[in-house]
């Protein structure tokens, strides 16, 4: 197998375990972003925490696995990204090490207070996490400043330019749509109940920054739509992510909440599918001089590195998938809430 190709099913590779990690994550993260405000009660708030208690450290493997990867397959893109986003990636981990912490130490003590501050604790790790993804992707799609070894010459307050908070928002929004619908699936009775006016209220919310957001990548960032002349596929994800939009008011009006759930997981699949067609080949555009863009094939470690990965990926893939799978199916159905749960 050739270098070129081996570098591009890395950058296909580095897609799905994007998406996974989006798909998946993005339901905790939509849980905590709610967590404070859905919950009206102690108990509901346990049972908030409980519904991701077991999934949520595994699903966290996925963004591990894409860091991975990035770091072995693109070396050049790993130090470049990791450099000029430093201080957004220090928030970051600061971000998730919240949401993790808050999870394992609010049903230690039984004060009032003490679970209160962990809840906002909770919520705001998971907000300022998924802004920041979005923030990220935004960047990428309109690109940051860079020299010509690759580093990034801009600061902090460049990377929160109007489009990348834009995008933010449009992640807080389809993680918070994403998860009213998980924590529905995971509950019932009166709680359940009080959940549909959230998801509307999420749905309606992210529409609005979906339209919002393409208009504005359609009339101001016209490279996002320039690889749609060479593949035409891109063309019908879009329209496919449309339908998918489309049906999940129609599920929750039919009350079929799993296939709301999947239509907003197919929704998350479909743009990250594509944001990989309108950055490819690059995998860091360069805002200032095109000639600055690190691509695949500028960033990609050798032909011996990349083939040696991707017999680990083989072997080690399917195990991911199947713990994965039988994490779901063990902890599959409602919650309830034992001396055990959070």
């Amino acid at each position: 197998m050739d270098w070129e190709t081996l570098a591009i099913i890395w950058f296909l590779l580095l897609g799905f375990l994007l998406a996974g990690y989006a798909i998946l994550d993005g339901f905790d993260l939509g849980v905590g972003i709610l967590h404070p405000w859905v919950a009206q009660n102690d108990d509901e708030r346990r049972l908030s925490m409980n519904a991701i208690g077991p999934l949520w450290d595994g699903n966290e493997v996925w963004l591990v696995t894409f860091g991975g990867a990035m770091f072995a397959a693109f070396p050049e893109a790993y130090a470049t990204v990791f450099s000029g986003f430093y201080t957004a990636f220090i928030l970051l981990l600061f971000a998730l090490i919240s949401r993790a912490v808050s999870i394992e130490f609010r049903g230690k003590v039984q004060s009032p207070r003490w679970r209160r501050f962990w809840d906002w604790s909770f919520s705001a790790g998971s907000g300022l996490a998924t802004l920041l993804f979005g923030v990220a992707i935004g960047n990428a799609m309109v690109g940051i400043a860079l020299d010509e070894r690759g580093s990034f010459t801009g600061s902090l307050f460049d990377q929160l330019g109007p489009y990348p908070v834009m995008v933010g928002v449009l992640c807080l929004t389809m993680f918070a749509t994403h998860g009213s619908l998980f924590l529905a699936l995971k509950t019932e009775g009166e709680f359940q109940q009080r959940l549909r006016p959230w998801m509307w209220r999420a749905f309606f919310a992210f529409t609005a920054a979906y339209v919002l957001t393409t208009l504005y990548t359609l009339i101001l960032v016209p490279r996002a739509t320039a690889n749609f002349a060479h593949f035409p596929i891109g063309a019908v994800v879009a329209v496919l992510n449309v339908l998918a939009i489309a049906n999940i008011p129609r599920c929750l009006h039919r009350n079929k909440l799993k296939q709301a759930f999947v239509s907003s997981a197919l929704v998350i699949a479909g743009l990250v599918a594509l944001f990989g067609v309108a950055l490819f080949p690059n995998l860091v555009t360069a805002s200032n001089d095109p000639a600055f863009n690190v691509t695949l094939f500028t960033a990609a470690s050798s032909p011996k590195t990349l083939t040696l990965m991707l017999v680990i990926a083989a072997i080690g893939m399917p195990f991911v998938l199947g713990y994965t799978g039988i994490i779901y199916w063990a902890f599959r159905g409602k919650v309830r809430l034992t001396e055990t749960s959070y």
